[in-house]
């Protein structure tokens, strides 16, 4: 078994779809529409077979109040790994990026948290 698909709660796919692959990257893997949304996945542009984030519309209240919930107490709804934290964080800065936390030691690895302007906050790591 492994992973092939992962959510990621959102308030507007088409917002989420600009910020992620324009500012942080990723490639449209899956765009099909379903109801009044769209099965919208991205990957990465280094593996292009591997797993896909699914741009997940928070339509339902559940999800509004866990994403809600989550971002206010501080918490990541995921996290991205990294070659080199420091120049990611600066390229992202350059991009209009706003992190909540910069690069910062955690014992043997160094993350840091930014906002994705559709609700969530991202952390990216190095190990």
């Amino acid at each position: 078994m492994k992973i092939v698909v992962t959510s990621i709660f959102v308030q507007d796919q088409d917002k989420a779809l600009e910020f992620y692959t324009e500012k942080l990257g990723f490639v449209k893997k899956e765009d099909v529409p379903v109801g009044e949304f769209r099965w919208l996945t991205l990957v990465s542009p280094d593996d292009l077979d591997g797993t896909e984030i699914l741009l997940e519309p928070n339509d339902n209240p559940a999800a509004k109040e866990y994403q809600k919930k989550i971002f206010t107490d501080g918490i990541p709804a995921t996290m991205f790994g990294v070659e080199d934290i420091y120049k990611e964080y600066k390229g992202l800065i350059a991009k209009g990026v706003r992190f909540t936390m910069e690069p910062t030691e955690m014992g043997e690895v160094t993350i840091a948290v930014f906002d994705d302007t559709c609700g969530n906050l991202i952390q990216i790591m190095q190990k």
